[in-house]
C-alpha cells in the first residue's frame, strides 16, 4: 500500500542547456527515483500572466502551496510512491519560491561553461516548440489557465512559420527587464544575460538556505569524471549509487560536446565576455585563450618571457 504522504523531493536547479536533463536522468537510474521533466506551468500557477519567470517566497501563498504539493502527491503516488526528482530550467530565478513551497527538499546546483550553454540556446532560440513539448506543456497546466499558453504557442508558430524569422519570440529563463532587453541588444547579449542572471540568483538564493542544504557541481566535471562526481550527488540526495548505476551511467555520458561554441565570431563572444566573466570566476570558469583581447595575450606573453628568456 503506498502511503499517502509527500516524500521529500529532489529539486536539480540549473539553467537551462547545462546539462539538467542528462544529471536527471542518471538519478533516476535509481530505482527508489522517479524523474519529472519539466513541469513549468505547474510553477507557474501562482501567477500564469507575468512577464518574467522570477517567482518569491511572497507567491508561494497557502492556496499556491496546496495546490503544488498536492499536484506532486498525485504524480508520487502515481508512479508507485517514489521519491520525485524534478527539473524545470526557470527555476533559477525562482529558487526561494520552491523553497517556501517545499522546505523539507534535497537541492543540487549544475553550471556550465557559458560559452557551451550560449551556443546550444542560440540553436535553441531558432527552433519552434514541438506538438510533443506542447502536449507535455499542457498536460501540467489547469484548464483554467489554458488561455496563457495558447497564445504563445500561436505567436511562436507565426513567427517561425509565417513571418520566416530567424528566432523564436521567446526562449529559456525570462528575468526582469528580458523584453526591453530583446529591443535594444543583439541574442548573444540576451543569451549572456539569461545565464548569468539566471545563475547568479540561483546561486545567492541557494547560499541562503544553509550550510549542507545544497550541493553545487558542473557539468564539465559530470562529464570529465561521472563515477566521482555521481557518487557525491547520490550521497548528496541520501541515494545508494551501486556499480550497476554507475556502469549504466558511463554508457550514456558524453564528454565531447564542450566545444561547439567555436562556431562563432571571436569578436561576437568577446563583446559579450563583460555580461558573463565575473560569474564565470565563481566557478571556476577561465576565458578561452581564443577570447583573450589582444592587450591581454600580450599581458601573458609577457608574464611568461623572463622564465623563456632564461630557458
Amino acid at each position: 500500500m503506498i502511503a499517502n504522504k509527500l516524500r521529500p523531493p529532489i529539486f536539480l536547479i540549473g539553467n537551462y542547456r547545462s546539462g539538467t536533463t542528462i544529471t536527471q536522468k542518471l538519478i533516476g537510474l535509481h530505482p527508489d527515483v522517479v524523474t519529472w521533466y519539466e513541469p513549468r506551468t505547474l510553477w507557474l500557477y501562482a501567477d500564469p500572466g507575468r512577464h518574467s519567470d522570477v517567482f518569491t517566497e511572497r507567491d508561494a501563498t497557502e492556496s499556491v502551496i496546496r495546490y503544488i504539493r498536492g499536484r506532486f502527491l498525485e504524480f508520487q503516488v502515481k508512479n508507485g510512491g517514489r521519491q520525485i526528482m524534478e527539473n524545470t530550467p526557470s527555476n533559477v530565478l525562482r529558487v526561494s519560491y520552491v523553497h517556501e513551497i517545499f522546505p523539507e527538499a534535497t537541492f543540487l546546483f549544475i553550471t556550465r561553461n557559458p560559452f557551451s550553454y550560449i551556443s546550444s540556446m542560440e540553436l535553441k532560440w531558432q527552433r519552434t516548440k514541438t506538438l510533443k513539448g506542447i502536449r507535455r506543456t499542457l498536460s501540467t497546466t489547469p484548464v483554467t489557465q489554458l488561455h496563457h499558453y495558447v497564445g504563445a504557442f500561436i505567436r511562436q508558430m507565426f513567427v517561425k512559420k509565417i513571418l520566416r524569422q530567424k528566432y523564436a519570440p521567446i526562449y529559456g529563463p525570462k528575468y526582469e527587464g528580458i523584453d526591453q532587453d530583446l529591443k535594444e541588444h543583439d541574442k548573444l547579449t540576451v543569451i549572456a544575460r539569461q545565464w548569468a542572471r539566471g545563475n547568479r540568483r540561483a546561486r545567492e538564493d541557494l547560499a541562503r538556505l544553509g550550510a549542507g542544504r545544497v550541493l553545487s557541481c558542473r557539468y564539465e566535471d559530470l562529464m570529465r569524471d561521472t563515477e566521482t562526481t555521481l557518487r557525491r550527488i547520490y550521497d548528496h540526495c541520501g541515494l545508494a549509487c551501486s556499480d550497476d548505476i554507475l556502469h549504466a551511467a558511463r554508457e550514456m555520458v558524453d564528454p565531447t560536446r564542450q566545444e561547439k561554441w567555436l562556431r562563432f565570431d571571436r569578436d561576437q563572444l568577446r563583446a559579450i565576455l563583460p555580461e558573463v566573466e565575473d560569474e564565470m570566476r565563481v566557478y571556476g570558469y577561465e576565458v578561452p585563450p581564443q577570447l583573450r583581447s589582444e592587450k591581454a595575450a600580450k599581458g601573458v606573453r609577457e608574464a611568461r618571457s623572463p622564465s623563456e628568456s632564461r630557458a
